[in-house]
């Protein structure tokens, strides 16, 4: 019976690990582990197994995980935070950045703003915003 008991071991607990974390982080070992477990069933040798297992594991990481990660890829989009940047908004209430006080309307949202510039932008002005900083838009008057 030799090493195939562990090598079958290997395999299903490399199996769970990766399903614990699906990172492809041990799926690679337990391909290995699986080319090991095959070699001990044809009777090779316990250094011809590690062999197959380094050659193995190697294999799959360096050829399946680039196109796997590719796929595996969070795509990321947008919240609604991002989307108002490089919008226009208009001023809902004067943008004086030494009396801490502006707001805006921009796409339907109501932010806290201040001036990029520094300097007072009245209420009922366009202004395009540039950037966010927490919970405030920094705005330029257009």
């Amino acid at each position: 019976m030799g090493f195939k008991v562990f090598w079958l071991a290997a395999v299903i607990a490399l199996c769970a690990g990766e399903a614990a974390t699906v990172g492809l982080v041990c799926i690679w070992f337990a391909a290995g582990a699986l080319g090991a477990f095959l070699a001990a069933c044809v009777g090779a040798p316990l250094w011809t197994q590690l062999i197959v297992f380094a050659a193995v594991s190697a294999a799959a990481l360096a050829l399946v995980r680039p196109a796997v990660s590719k796929f595996a890829r969070p795509r990321r989009s947008p919240t609604n935070a991002d989307r108002v940047i490089g919008q226009t908004a208009t001023v809902t209430e004067t943008v004086d950045n030494e009396a801490g006080t502006g707001q805006v309307n921009v796409l339907g949202q109501v932010w806290t703003a201040r001036s990029q510039l520094g300097v007072v932008i009245p209420a009922g002005a366009q202004v395009k915003v540039h950037r966010i900083e927490g919970v405030k838009v920094f705005v330029e008057a257009s």
